[in-house]
């Protein structure tokens, strides 16, 4: 669902300014201001661990970095796959995959080249995506990328615990399934759950940056590709239970329980999570600001690990998705774990539920860094020398400080009170991804590439990059108006806290 990082390091009140202490030590001194690596600026001796912007040295590799992708990558959207196609059809719901995935992995090239202004081995560094616009575009353009970034973000963290409330229950309700049969409602409410969850990354949260978490990322993404796994393997064999592929080369028709209005709004929707199955490029910066320094530089390494990540989350998505859809056709469920088109067996539905449980887990925090280092830079540049906000215990990977622990803990407090009012999992699914997909994956790489490359205006490059951005702007609105609908008639019926 990501080495100091760019965002912990450039929102970090507290990094030191010589080498970290030992666990258990309390830091608070400040960073070595940016290119005073010198005899004259008194710290030659600290080169050794320090990069060319005066920053902790970097550590991140490909591997480290595909890993932080596809942790953020495939992740709960691939469960709502098969139902995307089903809305799609045979022929529409591939071909969308494979479009997305061919603009995700263009423009995120794209938006590695913007890492570094200038030189591509020794420009200025950009810690943040908010960073790359102000340095290649500025204006009014930062502020409305920092809305949509963070608004996106504070989303993803909202539909990742409803995501893992849902698994939890799942669990709960497959071994009632098993004991007394489909028959059995086998109800129960989601929010105790959500509480479980939202107690779990709170102390997650403390740990400060993306050079403290690669070991989570990691554990992750074994996650995300063992219930992916799962799924793939349930839907081969109920395709072969049932003797053939089920669904229709043009998706749902009408009056299978769908009307023209509803048969239109899905088949948007359908788009909005796809667009959110591949989203990555709102942490794509500060991913990329863990990697260490050149050679190689930090963008081709990048485009890289971007290409390894998007093919394998793609052929992963396509088999997922397709066999998906195969099992179960037009009823394919908008989570394929937890919307029961499997019962048995029940204990490999508990391990693949609580696969994504962990997943979920460590792709919240992947998602969430970029929110607590922001935060944390402002407080940090407001009050310097507050020993509330710069200094901390360090233990292991966790870094505890006064702010830090008030501050992440009563941000995960409020995602998971708002998850419980909104537990549609489908629906906040395919809205996150159509309100982002286009100005972060899309409009912003496009317009600081055109920018940093000088591109003509006029060109035929740069008419085809607008002619892209403009037909990603179109798919982004549909798709939103499709989310919208669906969530609105949702919460006619629904009744805060009793999901």
């Amino acid at each position: 669902m990501r080495r100091q990082s760019s965002l912990a390091r450039s929102c970090s009140s507290v990094a030191p300014a010589s080498p970290p202490p030992q666990n258990g030590g309390v830091n608070s001194k400040h960073l070595v201001p940016p290119m005073e690596v010198s005899a004259e600026a008194g710290n030659a001796g600290a080169a050794e661990w320090l990069d060319d912007d005066g920053r902790p040295r970097r550590k991140g590799t490909f591997w480290t970095a595909s890993a932080h992708i596809i942790t953020a990558v495939i992740g709960s959207g691939v469960l709502s796959l098969a139902w995307a196609i089903a809305q799609l059809g045979w022929v529409a719901g591939p071909t969308a995959m494979l479009l997305f995935a061919f603009v995700t992995y263009y423009t995120a090239t794209l938006l590695a080249e913007c890492y570094r202004t200038g030189d591509p081995d020794t420009g200025k560094r950009n810690y943040t995506y908010m960073d790359a616009v102000r340095s290649n575009l500025g204006g009014a353009k930062v502020a409305f990328c920092g809305v949509i970034q963070y608004a996106n973000l504070v989303g993803v963290a909202i539909g990742y615990t409803i995501a893992s409330s849902i698994s939890m229950k799942a669990i709960r309700r497959a071994g009632c399934f098993h004991t007394h049969g489909h028959g059995d409602p086998c109800k129960s409410s989601s929010t105790p759950y959500m509480i479980l969850f939202g107690a779990a990354q709170v102390v997650f949260s403390q740990i400060p940056d993306f050079d403290q978490i690669w070991w989570l990322s990691i554990v992750a993404a074994v996650m995300s590709f063992t219930y992916s796994s799962i799924g793939l393997s349930l839907g081969i064999v109920q395709t072969v239970s049932n003797g053939g592929f089920k669904g229709s080369l043009t998706s749902i028709g009408f009056g299978a329980g769908v009307n023209s209005t509803q048969k239109v709004w899905h088949t948007l929707q359908a788009f909005g999570d796809i667009a959110f199955a591949y989203s990555f490029s709102n942490i794509l910066i500060e991913i990329q600001d863990t990697i260490k320094a050149p050679p190689p530089s930090e963008s081709k390494v990048m485009q890289k690990a971007t290409r390894l990540s998007v093919a394998t989350t793609t052929v992963f998505y396509m088999l997922c998705g397709c066999m998906g859809y195969a099992a179960f056709g037009d009823d394919a469920p908008d989570n394929l774990l937890t919307g029961f088109g499997f019962y048995e067996p029940f204990w490999l539905l508990d391990v693949a539920n609580v696969a994504i449980v962990v997943h979920l887990v460590g792709a919240y925090q992947v998602f969430c860094q970029p929110i607590f280092a922001f935060v944390e830079r402002r407080a940090a540049a407001a009050w310097p020398d507050s020993a509330f906000v710069s200094r901390e215990l360090r233990a292991g990977p966790f870094a505890l400080s006064p702010f830090r622990l008030a501050w992440r803990s009563a941000f995960v407090c409020v995602t998971t009170v708002v998850a419980m009012l909104l537990p549609f999992f489908g629906d906040v699914a395919g809205l996150l991804g159509a309100v982002s997909f286009w100005p972060l994956t899309v409009y912003f790489p496009v317009e600081m590439y055109i920018k940093q490359r000088r591109v003509p205006r006029g060109s035929a490059r740069w008419i085809s990059l607008q002619t892209l951005s403009v037909t990603c702007l179109l798919v982004s609105i549909a798709a939103a108006a499709g989310s919208i609908a669906d969530v609105v008639d949702a919460l006619k019926v629904y009744r805060p806290f009793s999901g």
